[in-house]
């Protein structure tokens, strides 16, 4: 029905005329509205959405009636509330569903906002293209960057396209071939991590998988620009280390990352897929755990109820890390750029493990005392050890007999 039908109609009545704007209206919201996904734990906060989605529509009944301003700014302070205390309080598990959240921003949404001039480039130049990951150039700031996002898709038949994000072979390859070119031309890299793992099908395998993703952190060790990666969803096992090795690594707020799933890990430490939450507690995946065992550098805030619910500030979030982390490495040089993501990554675990404070961090070795060094000589050189020992035992018998 159109404004211009309305115009032509001849009503008898005000009453009809009332009738058939109402009408109108109510159909335009409806094609208008948006629908919203909640998760299990967000009911209470979806019953109060839908409250105030049919307050602030007039038309939801026969005729026009008044908008109680007053009732939605009340209703709408309840709903921050209640988000607020959900959000603040989230378990591991819970925010493993809030980082897989169906309406949570994907890589092509930050690379098409974040952006200008992206030319997305294709092909690994071995077996051919992998879509569930987006490569190209772009400027950011007006500077050229190189730009690498795992895209799980938008909707059913885009995930079926993009493998739900699940790189292959092809893919790892085709981040090495463009993160080596960018390395020649002295261009920074950015990558969006979010993948539940590398594909384990079994023609990836037969293609070289694991080599594959070795190559792919072993490329990002070795390169001499700085790089960002950030996790925005799920940072799943090698799939997402493959690109995560890098200088700096950021962390959206309800974003995780671990080596294997929560259900995959509750599976083969208890057998029972149920023991989900025990296993995610247990792997400490959340963005707070990671930040405090200093395996990310940051944690990007989120808005209030996750990434999905305003996604302009997760824009202006996400811009603002970029922008800050880039301008560090200005002063570097490559030899400093590269020694400081070897420096990082060797630190890892050293506070709590190895030593407490490294100074020699060209390997990762261990630090003994004295009676440590000689047993380890001695480990290490057992035949003179055993000769050496004889002709002393030779020795003093011969002295007592004599």
């Amino acid at each position: 029905m159109s404004l211009l039908y309305l115009k032509k109609c001849y009503f008898s009545s005000e009453k009809n005329i009332i009738f058939v704007i109402s009408s109108f209206y109510r159909q335009k919201i409806i094609y208008n509205k948006v629908m919203k996904n909640y998760l299990n734990f967000e009911t209470d906060i979806k019953n109060l959405e839908t409250e105030l989605d049919k307050l602030k529509d007039p038309y939801n009944q026969d005729g026009i009636s008044e908008v109680d301003t007053t009732k939605i700014t009340d209703l709408q302070n309840e709903i921050d509330k209640k988000l607020n205390d959900v959000y603040s309080n989230l378990d591991a598990w819970q925010t493993t569903l809030v980082a897989r959240h169906e309406d949570r921003p994907k890589s092509k949404f930050f690379i098409d906002n974040l952006f200008d001039e992206f030319i997305s480039l294709s092909g690994d130049r071995f077996y051919g293209e992998d879509k569930s990951v987006i490569c190209g150039f772009g400027k950011f700031n007006s500077k050229s960057v190189l730009v690498i996002g795992q895209e799980k898709g938008e909707n059913l038949d885009t995930r079926i396209e993009r493998n739900f994000g699940m790189m292959r072979p092809e893919g790892y390859r085709k981040t090495i071939r463009l993160m080596n070119l960018a390395n020649k031309f002295k261009i920074p890299i950015i990558n969006f991590v979010d993948t539940p793992g590398a594909y384990p099908g079994v023609g990836a395998e037969e293609r070289g998988q694991a080599e594959a993703i070795a190559k792919s952190i072993e490329c990002s060790m070795q390169l001499t620009v700085p790089t960002l990666s950030i996790i925005i969803g799920e940072g799943g096992s090698g799939g997402a280390i493959a690109l995560a090795s890098s200088s700096k690594v950021l962390m959206l707020e309800n974003a995780i990352y671990s080596v294997i799933s929560p259900e995959g890990c509750a599976t083969i430490l208890w057998r029972d897929p149920t023991k989900t939450l025990e296993a995610a507690k247990a792997m400490k995946l959340s963005a707070k755990d990671l930040l405090k065992l200093e395996i990310i550098d940051e944690i990007i805030p989120e808005p209030l109820g996750g990434a999905h619910r305003d996604k302009d500030l997760i824009l202006d979030n996400v811009r603002n890390a970029i922008d800050r982390n880039l301008s560090k490495f200005l002063t570097l040089n490559e030899e400093e750029i590269l020694n400081q993501r070897k420096n990082k990554f060797l630190d890892i675990g050293r506070n709590k493990g190895f030593t407490t404070n490294a100074t020699n961090q060209d390997k990762l070795t261990i630090k003994n005392n004295l009676f440590q060094n000689l047993i380890l000589k001695i480990k290490t050189n057992k035949k003179l050890f055993i000769s050496t020992t004889s002709i002393l035992l030779l020795l003093i018998l011969l002295t007592v007999i004599f």
